[in-house]
């Protein structure tokens, strides 16, 4: 084969371009620290690369992100648990003061009044935030747990609210309250009796002392009158499953007729109590404390009410537009709709069902038996989710805002036949026996002093008794922490395995993508030898050609 000059030169230029372009990539390597510069460098590097910086991106998300974020959650969540705690066993110590009878109307005033600081602290606790984000209430954590300011009652005032409250209740809420009856006791003084010409207020045998039953609403200062009566119907157990099993409305029958109840104001005459044990048939709401009294013949002779199976669930349904501040938001715990514009009616806690009986068949929506759960879970790994958040209607129940609401009337009754009694006790005191006027004044004080005795009784049995729903409500707290405990113990072992993993990955990643930078600077170095070389070799070859010769 014939060599010429310029075969020479173009071996020699391609030879050194092939070292440049070995040195380039091997210097590019130096300054990237890796492997690969395009895909085509090694496809198989490549496509490992990117299934490992998929790997390496979703563990830091899981690790760095989503398991801290669900750390501080729990740790927030859990020191507001421990606050309530020690909260609800305060109270009770209190309770347990409270229950000792020698006390009178002004020592259970103190104990009172603590109690009901702490109640108003219990609930403040339940507004605790993290990041602005409020902990308890659900997937509203823009929302905070209770109205943070009183609210207008006037419909033009745009802070006016008028919700529509449906409570899902059991055979449980009933109970059974105890009632004095002082009769024409009430509202005696010493400057207004007169015992020599208005005889006897009340004969000791007078004072009766009766049981009525009673269902306690969750909310006070309710929007009702005998034009808006509150709805009472019940679903059978046997109603709930048809309804669960086929995802449709379940059917609700009335428990009690609307003409069966009256609304009676606290302040009207005869009172609400006295009302309902005159006309035994009857259900009186009284519309200020939220309190549905239920009459004895009405009670007895359905056997819905009286004989309520235990899975059957009760549905009262209220309107209210009377808030307050402290007051608790009712979207954070009953199925409700704010109409307070009624073209533009918001519905919460609901569920939807398709309804065939129209046609074409519509989507309905319908109050479900079981409570529309909002738990918030974090994905912490592949295919693997942790509950981070604890609800509102696990720990900070209605239940204890009406406790301290029933104490507080208790003790505005005790009060009040204290009064009475001690005003009889000072005309007695400038009466002697015999003189004109003492009989009488004599019987209207052992007729207080029976009221009396009847009224303390049963605010120690309420007061015993609240010994007894605080320690539920803190054993409901109790669970609630070691609910939020076992999952941030879990988590944290959860945390320890992706820091691992992620660490893992991380060490496949570099074995797959970076260079050996011993290696590489040898490598390099030796190029630059080679390089350097052929440009000497060829400098030389270049020097000579055919002309030399001639």
């Amino acid at each position: 084969m014939r060599m010429t000059n310029k075969i020479m030169q173009n071996n020699s230029l391609y030879n050194i371009n092939n070292n440049k372009e070995l040195t380039n990539k091997l210097s590019t390597q130096m300054s990237t620290k890796k492997k690969l510069t395009r895909p085509s460098d090694d496809p198989v590097i490549a496509i490992r690369a990117l299934r490992l910086r998929s790997d390496v991106s979703q563990i830091t998300q899981f690790y760095e992100r989503n398991a801290k974020d669900g750390e501080s959650w729990l740790k927030v969540t859990g020191d507001a648990l421990e606050t309530t705690s020690e909260i609800l066993k305060s109270m009770i110590g209190l309770c347990t003061q409270g229950a000792v009878k020698d006390f009178d109307a002004g020592n259970m005033a103190i104990v009172i009044a603590q109690l009901k600081e702490l109640k108003n602290e219990f609930y403040s606790t339940g507004n605790v935030d993290c990041a602005g984000r409020y902990m308890f209430t659900g997937y509203r954590t823009d929302t905070p747990l209770t109205f943070t300011e009183n609210l207008s009652e006037n419909p033009a005032d745009p802070s006016y609210r008028n919700f529509e409250i449906t409570e899902q209740l059991d055979v449980s809420a009933f109970d059974t309250i105890n009632y004095t009856n002082i009769g024409d006791l009430k509202g005696v003084t010493k400057d207004n009796y007169d015992p020599v010409n208005d005889g006897v207020k009340e004969e000791e045998a007078d004072i009766t002392n009766s049981n009525i039953h009673r269902i306690r609403l969750s909310y006070d200062a309710i929007k009702a009158d005998n034009t808006n009566k509150p709805t009472i119907t019940m679903i059978s157990e046997a109603d709930k499953q048809a309804a669960a099993v086929n995802g449709t409305k379940p059917q609700e029958t009335t428990l009690i007729a609307p003409g069966d109840i009256e609304v009676v104001s606290s302040t009207a005459v005869p009172n609400p109590y006295d009302y309902v044990l005159a006309n035994p048939g009857k259900a009186v709401l009284i519309p200020e404390t939220g309190e549905l009294l239920i009459g004895e013949d009405l009670y007895n002779n359905n056997p819905s009410l009286s004989n309520m199976d235990a899975g059957t669930e009760m549905r009262i349904t209220y309107q209210k537009d009377s808030w307050k501040k402290g007051d608790m938001q009712p979207q954070h715990y009953f199925a409700c709709k704010d109409v307070t514009d009624p073209n533009k009616v918001i519905e919460y806690n609901h569920a939807e069902y398709e309804n065939t009986a129209n046609n074409p068949p519509t989507i309905d929506k319908y109050i479900p038996c079981d409570k529309v759960t909002q738990f918030i879970e974090y994905d912490v790994g592949y295919n693997q989710r942790i509950r981070v958040n604890t609800t509102a209607d696990e720990v900070f129940t209605m239940d204890m805002d009406r406790n301290i609401d029933d104490m507080e009337n208790a003790l505005a009754k005790l009060e009040e036949i204290e009064a009475i009694k001690k005003d009889l006790e000072k005309m007695m005191d400038g009466m002697e026996p015999g003189e004109a006027g003492y009989a009488n004044l004599k019987a209207s004080y052992d007729a207080a002093e029976k009221a009396h005795t009847y009224v303390r009784e049963n605010m120690q049995k309420m007061m015993e008794g609240l010994i007894t729903k605080t320690q539920k409500i803190s054993d409901f707290t109790s669970l609630a922490i070691t609910d939020n405990g076992t999952r941030a113990s879990r988590l944290d072992l959860i945390s320890n395995r992706l820091m691992t993993q992620k660490s893992t990955f991380e060490t496949l990643q570099s074995a797959n993508e970076d260079i050996d930078v011993t290696e590489v600077t040898v490598k390099l170095t030796s190029m630059d030898y080679s390089y350097q070389s052929a440009l000497l070799a060829t400098g030389k070859i270049l020097q000579n050609s055919l002309m030399n010769y001639i």
